[in-house]
């Protein structure tokens, strides 16, 4: 008996750090995922009313988050399902109610963008231009700040800020309102001259305009207390808002000099031996006995201070706050639950101003409030925040670089939703299938910035780009006016590739692409795209776009198994090499030029229909392989 019970200690004792060791491998962000699509199967909060809510919103900006990084279809079809209880095959929003003029309830608007942009399916559009609506008939102080609600007459919480502002940049930025950016700006300018404490930076929860709230200082109109969570909100807000904002409107200066004073602000207030924040933030009352640690503003505040630096709108050293806040809420709130699944403590359930019963926002009501493990809007902070620390965590061989992708010969455009024409294929910002989101992700996540140019190249506008991307050059049919590569074009390219350029060529197959003034370029570098088809697949016969890996391919170090469709394939002379060969076709080839690299392949491969995760089966990973090529292109450049 007793030599049983030796055998079972030391057969736990070897399990043990197995199990421990197994949890440290799956990243936090998806471990908390599971448990949110565990707890809320059905993306709906048990022991509650069915209801449109925020909180599921912030759920889902987390969940969206994880997507992008690891373009795992489950999280893209939990946001799907959450969104479609809600909308209506017309476009409508189940229990939405607008005449409430609640701004919480924008916040849900950028899943149904998300949905919209990567589906194109016209009802998300709908239920967001429902949502666009109230932003029009949404009752404003006399200078222009949305109230935070119609049962909330004349006031500004920071808390509306994170749920309406990042909607309304994407949303404007979709319809190419600019004039809507003047408008964002004010909101975020309001909120920050009335609720910002000159002294100390730090911005107040809330402003009444008519000073008659009872919470409301006489004077200022301000709430007694800086709320860590409505901070945070603001910050989220900032950094969710400014992608959105057209390069050169003065909006952007301003948002990016306050997202400056913010920070400066939030990180005298770090605690310097926990490393997270309390739930009370401004003098006396942050060491006051009964503040306590709280979850969800410190994911904020990590959040906020991450994607900044890796956007490049804050300098890098705000990632030692961002780390130490991390790591501090890893020992403070994160409970692991299994190699799979953690819990989030330590976060504040709601607190507010005014209503019934009355908020008096004194530093007893916010201490009353009862802290909860799981909050939705604590748990999908957190999600964002691990996601934003892992990208940090990944290899950054392009920083510093810079990724221009060709929008001259390649200018298809379609009708976009407002009825004017907008680009698609192969770019940038397109979100469906036809785009480069995912691609310009995996290159923005190795820390280089993305650029498109849309004029013809040459050796001064490349100066500043490090790699050169150009796919699918117009035909006629595709564009009225095609810009066909010119002898001129080509000469340019090559001078640029020859002082140390990376140039990447997609072509297209046979009947899909403009060969004759394409090849003229590649030829340059002693690559021609044949004008025939290979792999034309049908339907769903995934198996016949299959390609393996061979081992110790120099390119693709973690993608085994690829999927390309439809390809052309490729002639190589001179000192032009294959780097990826099927029987006797070329697939995939370079060359060295000078100082440069040439990269081609006869099929823009890599768009996100068969890189985000949707339509493809797992075995096929040309996800990774996104991300092995993107490396690899970097790791080429050898311009200073």
């Amino acid at each position: 008996m007793k030599r049983n019970v030796l055998i079972i200690v030391l057969a736990i004792m070897f399990v043990m750090p197995l199990a421990q060791a197994s949890a440290q491998t799956k990243p936090l962000s998806e471990r908390m995922a599971n448990t949110v699509m565990d707890i809320w199967a059905d993306s709906l909060w048990v022991g509650r009313p069915f209801k449109w809510s925020y909180d599921q919103g912030v759920l889902l900006e987390g969940i969206s988050s994880i997507w992008q990084r690891t373009a795992n279809p489950a999280y893209f079809q939990y946001i799907k399902k959450s969104m479609d209880f809600f909308v209506t095959p017309d476009g409508d929003i189940r229990t939405y109610d607008h005449q409430s003029h609640n701004i919480d309830h924008i916040k849900n608007g950028r899943a149904l963008l998300l949905l919209y942009r990567v589906t194109g399916a016209p009802r998300y559009l709908k239920a967001a231009k429902l949502l666009r609506n109230q932003l029009d008939v949404q009752p404003r102080t006399k200078e222009g700040g949305f109230w935070h609600k119609k049962i909330y007459p004349y006031q500004m919480w920071l808390d509306g800020l994170y749920m309406g502002q990042p909607f309304y940049a994407e949303y404007s930025y979709i319809m190419n309102d600019l004039k809507a950016f003047d408008d964002i700006t004010n909101q975020f300018v309001y909120m920050e001259n009335h609720s910002r404490d000159p002294k100390t930076g730090l911005m107040y929860h809330g402003w009444d305009e008519s000073k008659e709230q009872l919470w409301a200082n006489k004077e200022t109109g301000l709430s007694p207390h800086v709320w860590a969570r409505a901070m945070g909100w603001y910050g989220m807000a900032l950094v969710d808002a400014l992608p959105y904002f057209p390069e050169n409107h003065p909006g952007r200066a301003k948002l990016l000099a306050i997202l400056h004073r913010y920070a400066a602000a939030v990180v005298k207030v770090q605690d310097a031996k926990s490393g997270v924040w309390k739930d009370l933030l401004d003098a006396p009352v942050i060491n006051r006995k009964g503040n306590y640690f709280e979850s969800s503003a410190s994911a904020m505040f990590v959040y906020t201070f991450a994607k900044g630096v890796r956007l490049g709108y804050l300098p890098a050293s705000y990632m030692k706050a961002a780390t130490k806040g991390y790591e501090g809420m890893k020992k403070e709130f994160v409970e692991v639950v299994n190699a799979d699944r953690v819990n989030l403590k330590g976060t504040v359930s709601v607190s507010g101003l005014g209503g019934k019963p009355y908020r008096d926002g004194s530093f007893d009501y916010y201490m009353r409030e009862k802290v909860i493990t799981n909050d939705p809007k604590g748990v999908g902070a957190f999600m964002s925040a691990a996601n934003e620390m892992e990208l940090a965590a990944q290899p950054k061989p392009g920083l510093g670089k810079t990724v221009t992708l060709d929008y001259y010969f390649n200018n298809e455009r379609k009708e976009g939703p407002n009825g004017q024409p907008v680009r698609y294929h192969y770019n940038w910002e397109d979100q469906a299938n036809s785009g480069f989101w995912f691609w310009g992700n995996a290159f923005n996540y190795a820390g280089a910035k993305i650029n498109s140019l849309d004029v013809a190249p040459t050796v001064a506008n490349l100066k500043k780009s490090d790699v050169y991307i150009i796919v699918d050059p117009d035909t006629e049919k595709e564009s009225a006016t095609p810009n066909y590569v010119s002898d001129a074009d080509a000469n340019e390219i090559y001078n640029w590739v020859k002082n140390g350029g990376v140039l990447v060529l997609m072509s297209n197959d046979f009947g899909n692409c403009e060969f004759t003034h394409f090849n003229k370029l590649a030829g340059k570098f002693g690559i021609h795209f044949n004008e025939d088809q290979r792999n034309a697949v049908k339907g769903r016969d995934f198996e016949v776009g299959k390609f393996m890996v061979p081992s110790g391919n120099a390119i693709f170090k973690t993608a085994k198994q690829l999927y390309i469709k439809e390809i052309s394939t490729l002639k190589l002379t001179g000192s032009a090499k294959s780097v990826f060969t099927e029987g006797k076709d070329v697939v995939m080839a370079t060359a060295k030029i000078g100082k440069g690299t040439v990269f081609a392949v006869g099929d823009p491969w890599l768009y996100n229909e068969y890189v985000n995760g949707i339509k493809l089966p797992a075995e096929y990973e040309n996800f990774k392989a996104a991300q092995d090529l993107s490396h690899w292109l970097l790791k080429q450049s050898s311009k200073k």
